[in-house]
């Protein structure tokens, strides 16, 4: 594509990106969680979910780059539900896989999976954070989540 002119590229997303205006899987959890009187994680919640915020790829990013935006590499499910579990004042539940799915209906798969550890989201940050001169400056998930927009 980059010999008949085209700057194409690829971003690999992230579960959660994240901010004022999210309509995704952060408030899909937070209404489960309303819905159901509890946040709940699966098993010992060390799952890790990346978090990300980007738009210099789209600007910057050379032909042919492969890049992971992900401001946060690995948050682990737990903490998302205890701040989930924190501002919407119910308590925080550890779940069996097979409770999960009947929690969290079709989220459920991708609430259990651990995101950060098979696709090695620290080292893919750091490579694209150095490609593009990238300094994630705006709050991560845990910080964007205790700023109570996403309660409101």
């Amino acid at each position: 594509m980059a010999e008949r002119g085209i700057r194409a590229f690829i971003v690999t997303l992230s579960p959660s990106v994240h901010g004022e205006g999210d309509r995704a899987f952060v408030p899909m959890m937070i209404n489960i969680a309303r819905e159901k009187g509890f946040a709940a994680y699966i098993g010992d919640g060390t799952n890790r979910w990346p978090a990300v915020l980007y738009r210099l790829a789209l600007e910057s990013a050379p032909a042919g780059s492969r890049m992971l935006g992900v401001g946060d590499v690995g948050i682990p499910f737990f903490e998302i539900a205890e701040v989930i579990g924190r501002q919407l004042n119910v308590p925080t539940v550890s779940t069996t896989p097979e409770e999960a799915a009947a929690h969290f209906g079709f989220l459920g798969p991708i609430a259990a999976f651990d995101i950060a550890g098979v696709f090695n989201t620290a080292q893919a940050s750091l490579a694209t954070r150095e490609l593009l001169g990238w300094k994630p400056m705006q709050p991560g998930l845990i910080a964007d989540l205790e700023e109570g927009h996403y309660f409101a």
